[in-house]
């Protein structure tokens, strides 16, 4: 079908990771949404994207002198990046008319972007637009109304025309309930009508399956916001429940819905299957924009029989002159390194790796193994925070062979999954939706050594293009879970992966070229895009 003949699409996120520049990004689901952009772009799809202009981002997260994180935020000017549309629209939030103005953003190579913002002098409520994710409840809502029902106020002033309305998580929901007030504004159309008709515009992607991760509210905060867009309270619990959840609303007001992995499709179908009504859940991988995030050399040279182990040797020296430069600590380029870099929250298990000191802390006093780790938590997550500064307190105790990046950022990403020789993950099965830095790391020769969550199960060669471990195993019990994954960590490291790297280069380097060519395809963001249209945009 030809492009111009395809449905336009309105894509709804609440963070963006296009570049180290704009600090419109908290994690995994920015960092997706930016790399998605980019692929419209590329492959000359009818795509424009919603966003929020984000004065202070999400977090700078710093490590104190005591070794805990600390947050710091700061006003950040976009002035040399965005363009001014001239455009304004107005959303009511609790009872008071919030004026938004719209940016354009396509400064990175992305498909036109347009952020909303309200940090504005006429407004009294400037600060919804401040942090990214906010502090709580209200100014979370009051955010996500800015999104969803400005956003679409916006798409309607700008005039660009729109047949699908994808909404990346349940932030964007308002989007949907902002079109069921323009359907009921029509004679004759009541609520079930408008529910219906906006149902066939609506498609739906959810990440997170841990279900404390889905955001619910009191229906009664709903309301006081003016978050029900004129329906009542009894029609807000039919579409989201009570308490209210936003993704239970969205798979309810979607069409379609799709996971972001095949494991977590099958995770999302059994999480949801209760929900009466809900969207069909469809698995789409999810998938990455190689120019941003891979060297072409390492590409070139799996695909022309170039020298794999010069050209990665480059990329680790490079890490080894950024770990030097940030943290003082000089990496043995020599010796093995592996990378951790994620969200800091206890399913992913960041500190798993030293969970037992007979047997890790040999491999680290000698420099056998050296580990480089980043993450940020939540500013208000204490679990998360605490993670951190466990890692940190593991970089004094072994200096030469740990490290903690602090203020993880996507600077800190590419420098990782370029320059490491391990990709280290090791989540709780089945609570990785998907895991896209795994595929950075693969697809730059980087070879994969990860629980089989999330991408892995869908390109894991074990052996072959990378390792698993723990073949699998889930269990009730975190304790018996984490004993079990542990112990299989640790024989996969001792056994296969060290050997391999220090007495075999040869295998490894057939290792590090069936990495990258068994994944730049699939795993790249094209592949991604062709699915979402064949399966989720087109109405048929």
């Amino acid at each position: 079908m030809a492009k111009q003949k395809l449905p336009r699409v309105a894509y709804f996120c609440m963070e963006y990771g296009l570049d180290n520049r704009f600090k419109a990004y908290a994690g995994g689901l920015g960092i997706l949404a930016g790399d998605y952009m980019k692929g419209a772009k590329d492959h000359k799809y009818p795509i424009v994207g919603i966003g929020i202009k984000w004065k202070q981002g999400y977090t700078d997260q710093m490590i104190g002198k005591d070794g805990q994180p600390y947050d710091s935020f700061h006003n950040y000017n976009y002035d040399d990046i965005l363009k001014d549309t001239g455009v304004t629209v107005s959303v009511t939030i609790r009872g008071k008319e919030v004026v938004c103005k719209v940016w354009k953003l396509d400064a990175f190579g992305n498909a036109p972007l347009y952020l909303l913002d309200t940090d504005l002098p006429e407004n009294e409520d400037a600060w919804i637009t401040g942090q990214l994710y906010g502090w709580f409840g209200e100014e979370r809502i009051a955010q996500e109304l800015v999104l969803g029902v400005g956003g679409v106020r916006a798409l309607r002033k700008l005039g660009i025309q729109v047949d699908v309305y994808h909404f990346n998580e349940g932030h964007a929901l308002f989007a949907g309930f902002e079109l069921m007030r323009e359907k009921m504004q029509e004679p004759g159309v009541n609520f079930e009508d408008a529910w219906a008709a906006s149902r066939q515009e609506i498609v739906f992607t959810t990440h997170t399956p841990v279900i404390q991760g889905n955001e619910s509210h009191p229906i009664d905060r709903l309301m006081y916001m003016g978050a029900n867009m004129g329906m009542t309270e009894s029609q807000l619990q039919q579409l989201g429940g009570t308490p209210f959840n936003m993704t239970v609303a969205a798979l309810r007001l979607s069409r379609k819905a799709n996971a972001v992995a095949k494991l977590h499709g099958e995770t999302a179908v059994k999480m949801w299957a209760h929900i009466k009504d809900g969207a069909e859940i469809l698995p789409i991988t999810n998938a990455i924009h190689l120019p941003t995030w891979v060297d072409p050399k390492m590409i070139k040279a799996a695909e022309k029989g170039g020298d794999l182990w010069k050209a990665h040797l480059k990329n680790k020296k490079k890490l080894v002159d950024f770990v030097k430069k940030r943290n003082g600590v000089s990496l043995d380029p020599d010796k093995l390194v592996i990378g951790f870099s994620r969200r800091s929250v206890p399913y992913k298990r960041s500190d798993l790796i030293f969970k037992d000191a007979k047997v890790i802390e040999p491999l680290l006093k000698d420099q056998t193994v050296q580990l480089v780790f980043s993450g940020r938590a939540h500013p208000l997550d204490d679990n998360g925070k605490a993670i951190v500064a466990r890692l940190v307190s593991y970089s004094k105790k072994y200096p030469k062979s740990v490290v903690f990046l602090e203020n993880y950022d996507m600077e800190i990403g590419a420098m990782l999954t370029r320059g490491s020789d391990v990709w280290l993950n090791n989540p709780r099965r089945p609570k990785e939706a998907s895991g896209t830095s795994g595929m950075k790391a693969a697809m730059n020769g980087v070879l994969n050594f990860s629980i089989l969550d999330g991408w892995w199960p869908e390109a894991c060669e074990h052996g072959i293009n990378g390792w698993q471990f723990g073949d699998g195993f889930e269990s009730d019990q975190e304790k018996k879970q984490d004993k079990h994954d542990l112990a299989a960590l640790y024989k996969v490291l001792q056994k296969e992966v060290i050997p391999t790297y220090y007495k075999n280069p040869e295998k490894w380097v057939k290792m590090m070229k069936a990495s990258i060519l068994s994944t730049r395809e699939y795993f790249a963001v094209k592949r991604m895009l062709e699915e979402y249209y064949a399966m989720l945009y087109r109405n048929s």
